[in-house]
């Protein structure tokens, strides 16, 4: 199996060199879920911004390499690493209330890509959009692309933003917490319609999520982060079982049991947080758990 997504020691910083990325590293085999875990701040999602190009503009590389599907994005001009990265990788956002914009149809929002990137012609892309609204799930979908985000419910909005990422069949999505914003049982039919069309289309994805329950259910390997670095890189099953770090050891013991919904949460220990501190602060070098 080829490695389509690898990151080589990036690092990034703010102006005063605060650093965001500390020498990160992992990658993803073609055709695979990598998952991203970490507490809000791990800097989960700026590895994803790192890769299209769309950091914060205080926020800059200072170190290390994007290597996909064998090219490394160092290699590129600005104006063809946009073009490229258009063509080959898309996201899935996290919030489908805010993601959509408000005074477009929704088949404009799913063929502009289509048509103003790819020079896709409007029939094309128009069959191509009513396509994958019908394999998102979407009744009556020609209705659908005639209407505006706030007609269509949370859910309904969700599939919409699957259905536009998909589009230009990347060969990279990035879902960014793609069910943070949906309820319980929405989220479990989205999960299972994003690993669908993945195994469908044989897509990688980079999956970011607070949630290790997500992780178990749609990812095959993943990488757990803290203030910016690469704690531990695992298959999901070796990291259910067996844990090599001890934060990421925390973070499964903090996890709810429904086994045991009686049972009281179990906080991750000061003692944990602080060691893990201590690593992440003491230099750039990769965590002796990030194998």
């Amino acid at each position: 199996m080829n490695t389509y997504l690898k990151i080589e020691g990036l690092c990034a910083a703010l102006p005063d060199s605060t650093p965001v990325l500390r020498n990160v590293s992992f990658s993803v085999e073609e055709g695979q879920v990598h998952g991203l875990v970490g507490e809000s701040g791990a800097g989960k999602s700026m590895i994803g911004r790192a890769i299209f190009g769309t950091l914060p503009r205080a926020v800059s590389v200072n170190q290390g390499n994007i290597i996909l599907d064998g090219k490394s994005l160092q290699d590129f001009t600005p104006k063809a690493r946009r073009q490229w990265i258009g063509q080959n990788t898309a996201l899935i956002p996290q919030d489908p209330l805010t993601a959509l914009n408000p005074s477009k149809r929704i088949g404009r929002q799913i063929t502009g890509r289509l048509v103003d990137i790819l020079g896709w012609s409007k029939r094309n892309a128009h069959m191509r959009a009513i396509e994958l609204l019908e394999e998102v799930g979407i009744p009556n979908p020609e209705r659908v692309m005639k209407s505006y985000p706030h007609e269509l419910s949370g859910g309904m909005r969700q599939r919409v933003l699957i259905a536009a990422a998909f589009a230009a069949q990347p060969k990279l999505i990035v879902a960014d917490e793609p069910t943070t914003a949906l309820d319980v049982t929405v989220q479990k039919q989205i999960l299972r319609l994003i690993k669908e069309m993945q195994s469908h289309h044989n897509t990688t994805i980079l999956f970011v999520t607070h949630d290790l329950g997500v992780v178990a259910k749609v990812c095959q390997s993943l990488s757990v982060l803290y203030g910016g670095k690469v704690l531990e890189n695992s298959s999901i099953k070796d990291f259910f079982v067996e844990p090599s770090h001890p934060y990421s050891k925390a973070l499964l013991d903090a996890t709810p049991k429904y086994t045991n919904p009686d049972q009281s949460l179990k906080p991750v220990p000061e003692s944990v947080i602080q060691l893990t501190k201590l690593e992440v602060i003491k230099g750039s070098k990769e965590s002796r758990y990030a194998s």
